[in-house]
């Protein structure tokens, strides 16, 4: 008895449907799907999943009648939104332009390849050494979890397969894309010549350049690793988690690109501190 009362109420509920409700609910889902496209490769995404989980919280909140877990869940959600919206001005202003352009669900794609990790850790550190050598400035941003699709928009695309001899003509002193950070993305370089924003932390040394603090910068509002190298000194740093970590050498430096391209999941400056322990044992 209570199973046809059960179908009744759903045959009923079906019947209250209308074509404009199906509509209505096909063009949230599509426009929720192409903001989650559009968001995907840019700092965005975290904040947008962030404000979609305390959403759903609220919605089963208010369903199983927490009333005062609810409004505040609500309310948050409510505000949250108006944080985003002051966050990610130039995120939204360029959706603005792609809108007023009709380019909204415009989205390049990455070249497909495939490529060996130890072939990708061992160009890139015979790139980064001989930059350190020549004393030639770099800038290496890894993109990890929080995609940098904003940033990549700042300088000019590249979409390139990770070897030496590009890494090293990208940063020559005198051309077109060495003023700026690398992009790497999925074991690819996918932009160069990128503006990061520079750190506003007084406490860095006085001594470190520009670069530095774009790496401290960019590692404050992301988890990316950024791998520096001095153009004055020749030295070798990389920044993580608001971090700068100087003078690595190239054992470390090896140990750093493994973490992150052949046991990926690690975290490099976890790594780097088990090994500074076991050497003092």
């Amino acid at each position: 008895m209570s199973y046809d009362v059960f179908v009744k109420a759903i045959t009923s509920g079906l019947s209250q449907i209308r074509i404009m409700d199906l509509i209505d609910i096909l063009i949230i889902a599509v426009i929720i799907y192409k903001l989650i496209v559009l968001t995907k490769e840019t700092r965005a995404y975290q904040v947008l999943k962030g404000m979609g989980i305390l959403f759903i919280c609220a919605v089963v909140c208010d369903l199983l009648q927490i009333q005062t877990l609810s409004w505040l869940l609500s309310s948050f959600v409510t505000s949250g939104i108006i944080v985003v919206v002051v966050l990610f001005q130039p995120e939204l202003r360029r959706a603005l332009e792609h809108i007023g352009r009709g380019k909204l669900f415009d989205r390049s794609l990455l070249n497909d390849f495939s490529q060996d990790d130890a072939t990708i850790v061992s160009e890139l550190q015979l790139a980064i050494t001989d930059l350190a050598k020549r004393r030639v400035g770099a800038l290496i941003v890894f993109e990890q979890k929080t995609g940098l699709g904003d940033i990549v928009a700042t300088g000019t695309r590249i979409d390139g397969t990770i070897s030496a001899p590009l890494i090293e003509n990208i940063f020559e002193p005198n051309t077109p894309l060495h003023d700026g950070a690398m992009i790497i993305r999925d074991r690819q370089i996918v932009a160069a010549a990128c503006i990061l924003p520079l750190a506003e932390n007084m406490s860095v040394a006085r001594e470190l350049g520009t670069r530095h603090r774009a790496a401290l910068g960019i590692s404050t509002v992301s988890d990316s690793i950024t791998i520096i190298v001095s153009e004055e000194t020749g030295v070798i740093s990389y920044a993580q988690d608001g971090k700068l970590v100087r003078y690595v050498d190239q054992r470390a430096l090896k140990g750093l690109l493994e973490t992150m391209f052949v046991r990926g999941g690690t975290s490099p400056l976890a790594m780097l501190k088990r090994r500074v322990k076991n050497e003092e044992k």
